[in-house]
C-alpha cells in the first residue's frame, strides 16, 4: 500500500492499524481535535488510477446496514481520495480491530442521508464545522457487508 499525501497523523494511524489493529481500533481523537477514544475502522479501496490497494483509517458508527462513515476530508473543497475510489469501484475491504470482511459502499441521499448525518454529527460534532468550510455536501456512506 503506497504512502500518499495524507497528514502525518493519518499515516501514523494507518501504520498502527496494520501493526496492531486491536489497539488502533480505539483511537485517541485528541490528535485531530476531538476528545477521548473513538472507534475507527481501516477501509481498503482500490485506487481508481493506480489499481493499487489504498488503506485509510476512518471514524465509524455501526448501523443495521453496515458501517457508516463520512467523507469529510476536514471540510476540504474536494472529496477524499478514498471516496472517489469507492465511486469508481464500491467493492472494498473493512477491518474493525481484528475482524476483516468484504463490503460494498453506497452513498446515502435524501432522508436516509439526513438521518445518518445527524447520527454522525452527534458522534463527532466537528462534522458540522467541516460542512461549514465547504460548498460540497459531505457524503455519508454505508459500508454494507458483502454477500
Amino acid at each position: 500500500m503506497s504512502t500518499d499525501k495524507l497528514p502525518n497523523w493519518i499515516q501514523q494511524h494507518r501504520k498502527q492499524y496494520l501493526a496492531d489493529p486491536v489497539a488502533a481500533h480505539d483511537w485517541d481523537a485528541s490528535v485531530a481535535g476531538g476528545s477521548g477514544l473513538v472507534p475507527t475502522l481501516l477501509l481498503t479501496t482500490i485506487g481508481r488510477h493506480s489499481g493499487e490497494a489504498r488503506a485509510t483509517p476512518l471514524l465509524y458508527q455501526p448501523s443495521g446496514q453496515g458501517m457508516i462513515v463520512v467523507a469529510s476530508k476536514g471540510g476540504a473543497a474536494q472529496h477524499p481520495d478514498w471516496y472517489l475510489n469507492l465511486l469508481a469501484n464500491p467493492d472494498c475491504r473493512v477491518q474493525q480491530g481484528r475482524f476483516e470482511y468484504a463490503a460494498r459502499a453506497r452513498t446515502l441521499d435524501g432522508a436516509e442521508r439526513t438521518k445518518y448525518w445527524t447520527w454522525m454529527v452527534n458522534f463527532w460534532p466537528q462534522y458540522t464545522d467541516y460542512q461549514a468550510r465547504t460548498d460540497r455536501e459531505i457524503p455519508v456512506v454505508v459500508l454494507a457487508f458483502a454477500d
